[in-house]
């Protein structure tokens, strides 16, 4: 195996370890993978590596035992009925220009008090504007509203924050910004930043 190869390989497991699960057009976008054919090329040479399933017509790809030793990665991922919710989470961050500082399922705490919040994801820019991702993708909107109402708590303490949501209907999309009138909030359609 060429140097060149090994390194893509590397880097294209990287983002699998960081994303948990993608589907050929999200590693096209981030890894600038040309057309389908070239997409579909790499990605069977690296089957000794990632595993894959069929979701809405499409292929979805995540590390296998192989692949997870490569990058070092703990998290065991498998074919799931959740799957969405992870793609929904990733084509956000492709959306957002792949922020470096991106991390996954963050506990946030509440200052002066015992309660605290798990965002989807959340990043920085430039060390001090702090945004928190929230994926709306077949959630109660009674625990999307528990979910905002300790937001509003973290609000208090730090007023900087920028909370974004990605959801998949127009009516859920007016439903989540005016839940969250008070606060720093973006909503996008899922449809609309694919």
């Amino acid at each position: 195996m060429n140097l060149d190869r090994e390194k893509r390989e590397e880097i294209i497991l990287l983002s699998m370890k960081k994303c948990d699960y993608l589907t050929r057009e999200q590693l096209q976008k981030i890894h600038n993978l040309g057309k389908v054919r070239n997409a579909q090329k790499v990605l069977c040479s690296m089957e000794g590596y990632i595993s894959s399933f069929i979701n809405e017509k499409k292929k979805v790809y995540y590390l296998n035992k192989k692949g997870r030793e490569r990058v070092g990665a703990t998290k065991i991922r498998k074919k799931t009925s959740t799957v969405d919710h992870f793609l929904m989470r990733n084509d956000l961050y492709i959306f957002l220009g792949k922020p470096s500082s991106w991390k996954n399922e963050i506990k946030i705490k509440i200052p002066q008090s015992k309660i605290s919040i798990v965002a989807d994801s959340v990043f920085k820019i430039e060390k001090k504007h702090e945004y928190f991702i929230e994926v709306d993708y077949k959630q109660s909107m009674s625990k999307n509203t528990l979910k905002i109402k300790r937001y509003l708590q973290l609000y208090e303490y730090n007023p900087g924050f920028m909370l974004i949501w990605i959801t998949t209907t127009p009516y859920r999309k007016k439903k989540l910004l005016s839940l969250c009138e008070n606060l720093n909030v973006q909503v996008y359609l899922w449809d609309d930043i694919k």
